[in-house]
């Protein structure tokens, strides 16, 4: 593997990386002995990182047929997304306050990398909304309050994946990223605190309405 971290640490993001994208599609079976032998690992490894993805609800263990990959889950939508929307808006309006040019320059930086990610179709580009999203928290200095947005992005990045296919949603969620930086950059926390609150309920009316179909 390609990091100094535990085995189970960088299979459990690969194999996470390739459900976020659509490699691993919903409701398929996860074949062990295939993923194994493409990433040159053995099983068993490969089976502690399952069990983590099974945790976060992204794979499911059949008794019989082992794990499969979890299908798009409407609760789940509801759980993440209202959970951001009780914590997130709050804290980057607070990160606001107390960011520093260099925070600002960091935030500007991960806005960037979104834009172009997103202009790119790569599929890595919820993990770039992710960092854009926890620089504007950062700086808030609440280490535990970071650590629960983030863990509620990463949660929420296969379906910030589905909720950008529709055409013309890169260009909207590019749009409002861009009037909430600007916002947070100028110091104006009732601004961030509104934007980003509209952002996030506009993207789970958005996800309610596709799950349905």
């Amino acid at each position: 593997m390609d990091d100094d971290r535990p085995l189970p640490d960088q299979l459990y993001d690969k194999v996470r990386a390739r459900i976020v994208s659509g490699d691993l599609r919903p409701n398929t079976p996860v074949r062990q002995d295939t993923l194994a032998a493409e990433l040159g690992v053995s099983k068993i490894p490969l089976r502690e990182a399952l069990s983590r993805l099974e945790h976060d609800g992204l794979v499911t263990l059949n008794p019989r047929r082992g794990y499969e990959v979890s299908p798009l889950d409407p609760k789940a939508v509801e759980d993440i997304f209202d959970l951001r929307l009780r914590i997130e808006p709050a804290a980057a309006a607070l990160g606001c306050e107390h960011a520093t040019d260099e925070d600002r320059t960091k935030a500007k930086a991960a806005l960037d990398a979104l834009n172009r990610a997103t202009e790119a179709h790569d599929a890595a580009a919820p993990e770039f909304n992710r960092a854009f999203h926890l620089s504007l928290i950062r700086p808030a200095g609440r280490p535990l309050t970071t650590q629960l947005v983030e863990r509620l992005n990463i949660l929420a990045e296969r379906y910030v994946r589905e909720h950008l296919k529709p055409e013309g949603r890169s260009d909207r969620a590019r749009r409002e990223h861009q009037e909430l930086y600007d916002a947070w950059a100028a110091a104006r926390p009732q601004s961030v605190q509104g934007l980003l609150d509209a952002h996030i309920g506009r993207t789970l009316d958005d996800l309610r309405a596709q799950l349905k179909s």
